[in-house]
């Protein structure tokens, strides 16, 4: 006899549904540590691969705004501030993995455009996303009032 285990709180499938073979999985959404750790395994990531090319901080500058974009893009709505504070942390996590503390400071200093140029990108999606949130909550809240 097989133990029934119980379905996590939500809603429960429809008699006999099951997924099509082509539909599209759920889209991920990260908590905010979730966000911090992507975020930091990036950057050092990025950090060896740009050691291995010379230490490119050109590339590295680019990963890092890459990353900050997709951080903000895969995090979920209640956990929204967290990824502009994590990814400046990032950065520095980052250069602290390749080099001693000293050039670490050296090189926030030297690539303060580059983090500059990522967090903004971070906040200009976290901004984006949180007001389209607002928007949609508004709009069901007006649709529920009016009928």
């Amino acid at each position: 006899m097989r133990a029934r285990v119980p379905r996590p709180a939500g809603r429960a499938p429809a008699a006999g549904h099951r997924p099509r073979p082509g539909r599209r999985l759920p889209r991920a959404r990260l908590t905010g540590l979730g966000c911090g750790v992507l975020a930091v395994v990036s950057m050092i990531a990025a950090a060896w691969f740009c050691e291995l090319l010379g230490g490119a901080p050109t590339c590295y500058g680019v990963l890092f705004v890459v990353t900050a974009a997709a951080v903000s893009l895969w995090v979920r709505p209640a956990d929204l501030i967290c990824a502009p504070v994590a990814a400046p942390i990032a950065f520095a996590v980052g250069l602290l993995t390749t080099g001693g503390l000293l050039e670490t400071v050296t090189d926030l200093a030297l690539s303060a455009p580059w983090v500059f140029a990522g967090t903004m990108t971070a906040c200009a999606i976290t901004l984006t996303r949180s007001a389209l949130q607002l928007i949609r909550r508004r709009a069901s809240r007006r649709a529920a009032a009016a009928g």
